[in-house]
């Protein structure tokens, strides 16, 4: 089982896990909202605030994946999208997908009020 920690909050993120939840088979994911489930990624050393920067994912041999690596995680998984999961994750395509989900992540992150008050709430040791 794939455990996949998001942010349930996020509009866009949630649009898209949803749609995710509709084309996965069943049994494979484990769909978890960071928003409600901060303690089961805090059992893992990733606090909440750093499970709202960027999504990640548990695979069933216990590795962690964040950001474009999770999604390709995902996308192995989905009938379809497995054709995208095998592009990106050629070595240059995969090193740009991470810095553009890394990008995007710290724009949306910047601009969403309940990831700001998590912030300050977590205080400065979080980068």
């Amino acid at each position: 089982m794939i455990t996949v920690f998001f942010d349930g909050k996020c509009g866009l993120c949630s649009r898209e896990i949803n749609y995710y939840r509709k084309i996965a088979p069943r049994g494979v994911f484990d769909w978890r909202d960071v928003t409600e489930h901060a303690g089961d990624l805090e059992k893992h050393g990733i606090s909440l605030v750093q499970g709202l920067k960027q999504m990640r994912a548990l695979d069933s041999d216990r590795q962690w994946h964040a950001g474009a690596d999770a999604f390709i995680l995902i996308w192995r998984q989905l009938r379809w999208w497995r054709i995208l999961a095998a592009v990106v994750s050629l070595p240059v395509i995969r090193q740009i997908a991470n810095r553009v989900y890394r990008l995007w992540a710290a724009w949306r992150f910047k601009r969403l009020t309940h990831c700001q008050l998590a912030a300050v709430h977590d205080g400065p040791r979080q980068t």
